[in-house]
């Protein structure tokens, strides 16, 4: 007010009224002053409310990746422990924490045999899938064959290389060894049966001088092994001598050419050279 009107203007007003009438002047004065700071604080406070609920929802609201998962159609060819990891890593990256949730998830992705199975024994019993831990068990119990890890631990005692190489032969001595759940095979038996199922040669032979305490430092350092041998083998059969240029002075001697005494032919006949020598 001492900005607009002046203060000379203010003093003059309030001298021409009473001391009762400046008292109640003043008050009304400084309610209004009040008032004004109140709104202004009224409102930061609520543009500081919405910033932080805004950040608390945008801390709340995890970056979520669509993985694409493969349909799982129960047939001898699918496996349903490659279909569980894939199940796992899907409901991890697209942060699915209720139960009822990734049971839906489940059962959307599954096809021919998988989806009457399910939506029978759904329509039967509404309460049938109420975890995944139970819809992981119930497809295992029911298409998974008699004695398949029995099976996966005889596969894997009598794992040969053969013609495969490291890689494939890691990959499948891993996928037997998660296979059996029951009774896991320890890491020193898994390194035996993998150092032993190596053709014979030279990375068997690296190997077996070599310890070993996991799988996975036996399969890089065969990995490794048989990478350095392919190199050896594709240098030594890519070698080819450097050809000799043609230039206009005399040609070398080449030292190896040169036949020796004894595996030169004997030969009566003289030669011109030699005949005027002797004349």
């Amino acid at each position: 007010m001492s900005v607009l009107m002046g203060e000379p203007a203010i003093n003059g007003m309030l001298e021409s009224l009473r001391r009762c009438q400046q008292q109640a002047a003043i008050n009304k004065f400084l309610q209004g002053e009040l008032a004004v700071e109140r709104q202004k604080i009224d409102l930061l406070q609520q543009q500081g409310f919405h910033q932080s609920m805004g950040w608390l929802m945008h801390m709340r609201r995890p970056e979520t990746l669509k993985i694409d998962t493969s349909r799982y159609k129960l047939t001898d060819e699918d496996s349903l422990l490659r279909w569980f990891f894939e199940l796992d890593d899907a409901i991890r990256a697209r942060h699915i924490e209720v139960d009822e949730m990734q049971v839906t998830f489940i059962l959307y992705i599954l096809t021919k045999r998988a989806k009457p199975w399910a939506s029978g024994l759904n329509l039967h019993d509404q309460n049938v899938f109420e975890s995944f831990e139970i819809l992981k068990s119930l497809p295992k119990e029911t298409f998974e064959p008699p004695r398949a890890e029995f099976k996966a631990c005889y596969a894997l005692l009598r794992l040969k290389h053969g013609r495969r190489d490291v890689h494939a032969c890691a990959q499948h001595l891993r996928y037997l060894a998660s296979s059996v759940t029951e009774n896991p095979f320890d890491e020193h038996t898994l390194v035996n049966v993998f150092i032993y199922g190596l053709v014979d040669g030279p990375v068997k032979t690296y190997m077996l001088q070599e310890d070993f305490h996991t799988l996975e430092q036996a399969i890089a350092y065969a990995e490794q092994e048989d990478f350095s041998l392919r190199q050896s083998q594709a240098n030594s059969s890519n070698y080819c001598p450097t050809r000799r240029q043609k230039t206009g002075g005399p040609y070398p001697t080449d030292l190896c050419c040169i036949e020796s005494e004894n595996t030169r032919p004997l030969s009566h006949k003289r030669t011109a050279r030699c005949l005027l020598f002797v004349q």
